[in-house]
């Protein structure tokens, strides 16, 4: 609703002074160019479908001679969704060998931390010594938007971010990893260099869900207690249902003051 609020306001704000029938293809491309630059292809491709489902809307609704200017090859074919990516699943005895080779004792917990809890970069960076409960971490202002979350890790990996936490000396409410994500992604990518390997952060993360999942842990606990995903979506949803229905007829009824103001 947020998306079709601000993006028609836009396009009102732009061509509201013309017969919506009168409304080219040209002028939905200019606008599109205009309002989607810089933007990701998804980004743009969600604009694009934004604006052909309002012009499909009117057909359906209001004028069925209208013709869709958003309906043509060219259009489509600038906008169309980008190719997914095929990510690349590291094997274990990889990110074994990425991990053993790793000498630095902080680098090697980064690293661990994310191949082995699952956890984020951005986490890992957040965490402080006051987080740090045993083999449970505490996770503040998570990006689930919950209060909070708990992270479980190896023992063994517990007891050295303990043995590294009072070898350095770190104090209770400091961040255990001072720097930001430009030198941890650093890190991490010179750590793939050393087995030459193009490792990203997400790639330890992912492999972690999947080496438990090939292990034989349910899908359930992979998504909610080791990715720490939202909770699986079920048939019995009905009220989220419902929740989506009433913002549908929120929007319906924008739209027809949007077509009424025009």
């Amino acid at each position: 609703m947020r998306n079709y609020q601000y993006f028609l306001t836009a396009f009102k704000k732009e061509y509201g002074n013309l017969e919506i029938s009168k409304i080219t293809s040209e002028d939905i491309m200019g606008f599109l160019i205009k309002f989607t630059a810089g933007q990701k292809q998804a980004t743009k491709k969600l604009k694009y479908s934004l604006l052909r489902s309002f012009f499909n809307f009117i057909k359906d609704s209001v004028d069925s001679t209208l013709i869709n200017p958003c309906d043509t090859s060219i259009l489509r074919k600038i906008f169309r969704k980008a190719k997914g990516k095929v990510w690349t699943i590291l094997d274990r005895d990889v990110v074994d060998e990425i991990i053993f080779k790793t000498d630095n004792d902080r680098n090697r917990l980064i690293l661990e931390l994310m191949a082995r809890g699952g956890m984020r970069i951005g986490e890992v960076l957040k965490l402080k010594v006051k987080n740090v409960n045993g083999r449970k971490l505490i996770l503040s202002d998570p990006k689930s938007g919950n209060q909070t979350e708990i992270v479980y890790i190896p023992k063994k990996i517990a007891d050295r971010l303990r043995y590294y936490i009072s070898s350095v000396k770190i104090e209770d409410g400091n961040s255990i990893f001072p720097f930001g994500y430009t030198r941890a992604r650093e890190i991490v990518q010179n750590a793939g260099k050393m087995i030459n390997v193009n490792l990203n952060p997400h790639d330890l993360r992912r492999h972690a869900a999947t080496y438990a999942s090939r292990s034989g842990v349910p899908i359930e606990i992979v998504s909610k207690i080791i990715l720490r995903h939202a909770n699986l979506p079920t048939p019995k949803d009905t009220l989220e249902k419902s929740v989506i229905r009433k913002q549908f007829i929120g929007l319906i009824i924008f739209i027809d003051k949007i077509l009424g103001d025009w």
